[in-house]
C-alpha cells in the first residue's frame, strides 16, 4: 500500500498547480454527445476528436439521427480518429440501445453504462464524472502513465489501476485527480520525453529516482 503521506503530498501539489474544477477536454453540448466523443477518443487525441465532432454533431443533431445513420457514411465521417469501423458500430448501436432501453437518457449506473456497445469502464466513468458528477476514476493514457511513474500502482491493466487508485485516493479527489493528471501529462509528464527538470514531483517520483 502506498503511504498516506505520499498520497497527500501528490494531491496537495496537484491542487496547487492545476484547477480543481471538473474540466472536460472533449467538446459536447448534450450528455449523449460526450458518450460519442469519448468512444471516438480511444487511441486518438482529444484535439482530433473535437475537430471531428464539430461537424459530426451538426450533421447528426439528435440521438435518433445517430441511431439511423448509414454505417458506411459515418465511417467516412470519423475516419481520421482511427479504428473507425469499430467506433461507428459502437456509436450507432449504443444510440439505438439508448433509445430502445433507456428512453434516450444515459443511465448513471456503471453496470448499465457498460452494457452499451463499445462502452468500457473508462468511457462510463467519463460520463459519470462529467455528466452526473459522481466520484469516478478515469484511467486514460495520462492517468495510467503518471500513476505508474509516481508509484501509485504497479499494474498496467486500466481496470486494475482504477481499483488501486480507488483504494488510496480520497473519494473527494477522484474526479479532479483525473483532470489534473491529464493537465500534468500534457504540460510536463509527457510520454516520450517528460520534462523532469521543471516537475514538482522529482523528490517523490519513483520513475525519476530510478534514472
Amino acid at each position: 500500500m502506498v503511504e498516506k503521506e505520499k498520497v497527500s503530498i501528490i494531491l496537495e501539489r496537484l491542487d496547487m498547480q492545476y484547477p480543481t474544477n471538473n474540466k472536460c477536454y472533449l467538446n459536447y453540448s448534450a450528455p449523449y454527445e460526450l458518450l460519442i466523443a469519448t468512444i471516438l477518443s480511444a487511441q486518438c487525441t482529444d484535439d482530433r476528436v473535437n475537430i471531428v465532432t464539430e461537424n459530426l454533431f451538426k450533421k447528426y443533431p439528435t440521438i435518433e439521427d445517430f441511431a439511423e445513420a448509414d454505417f458506411a457514411e459515418m465511417e467516412n465521417d470519423i475516419r481520421s480518429t482511427g479504428f473507425f469501423r469499430n467506433k461507428t458500430k459502437s456509436i450507432i448501436l449504443s444510440m439505438r440501445m439508448l433509445l430502445e432501453n433507456y428512453n434516450g437518457l444515459l443511465p448513471q449506473d456503471i453496470k448499465e453504462l457498460t452494457k452499451l456497445p463499445g462502452v468500457g469502464r473508462k468511457t462510463a466513468n467519463v460520463v459519470r464524472s462529467h455528466i452526473f458528477n459522481l466520484p469516478s476514476i478515469v484511467v486514460d493514457t495520462h492517468v495510467k502513465r503518471i500513476s505508474l511513474r509516481l508509484g501509485l500502482t504497479k499494474n498496467i491493466n486500466p481496470t486494475k489501476i482504477e481499483f488501486d487508485l480507488m483504494k488510496i485516493l480520497p473519494k473527494t479527489h477522484w474526479i479532479r485527480y483525473n483532470t489534473q493528471v491529464i493537465a500534468h501529462g500534457r504540460a510536463i509528464c509527457k510520454a516520450p520525453k517528460p520534462k523532469c527538470q521543471i516537475c514538482f514531483y522529482t523528490d517523490i517520483c519513483n520513475n525519476y529516482n530510478k534514472s
